[in-house]
């Protein structure tokens, strides 16, 4: 097997040490030890810490936002209202599928997805770019024909909350239960749990305005 180049092996530690710690938690420092590199190869490779962060996010969500978007293609070519199902099904999919259980590698995915969602540094939220916005856009203007009682800004609130249990959950699989409790589901059943839980969350009622 070859052995990773320097850029690679940055990412890898970056993504391991992010996820660990968070953001401001993570210094390039600890970044080259872990990868064997020397403080230089961040700055010529990536630029800033911020800029590292964009890359080993979106080395991690760019093939779940592919996938989601040919599942949305999919969906539409069928038919132009597709189900509140449905559309949470081709959402979350690539969301499980993207962070399978069984390695450290699928457990990592599942905490920088949780860190990405619940780190409050503001580094941490302008990572994104044009391809995760235009999915994001895609996928709230489908669910906005499906459900169109709710505000453009409850429906948005509904979405990260899609991602973020999907995440959640996906990062206790790597968890040591307590003796106490059973362990999550994995693999088809968990998706078809948290498939028809969500399509519950997305489809209740809107919630009333205040008096």
């Amino acid at each position: 097997m070859a052995t990773p180049d320097t850029r690679t092996q940055i990412l890898d530690a970056a993504e391991q040490l992010f996820a660990e710690h968070g953001f401001r938690g993570t210094s390039i420092r600890a970044v080259t030890k872990l990868a064997g590199a020397n403080l230089a190869a961040v700055g010529y490779h990536f630029g800033t810490k911020a800029d590292l962060l964009a890359a080993v996010a979106r080395r991690v969500i760019e093939p779940i936002n592919a996938a989601q978007s040919a599942g949305l293609d999919t969906l539409l070519a069928r038919t132009a209202d597709p189900q509140v199902r449905e559309l949470v099904e081709a959402f979350i999919g690539p969301l499980v599928d993207g962070t399978p259980t069984g390695g450290e590698g699928s457990a990592r995915t599942s905490r920088l997805l949780v860190m990405i969602l619940s780190d409050p540094a503001e580094e941490v939220r302008s990572w994104a770019g044009p391809a995760q916005d235009e999915v994001r856009e895609r996928y709230l203007a489908a669910f906005a024909r499906t459900l169109p009682g709710l505000s453009p800004q409850e429906l948005r609130f509904r979405m990260r909350g899609l991602v973020a249990v999907t995440a959640v959950d996906r990062a206790e699989v790597y968890q040591q239960p307590s003796p106490s409790c059973a362990p999550p589901a994995e693999g088809e059943e968990a998706r078809r749990w948290a498939v028809t839980f969500l399509t519950a969350a997305m489809s209740a009622p809107p919630t009333p305005a205040l008096p």
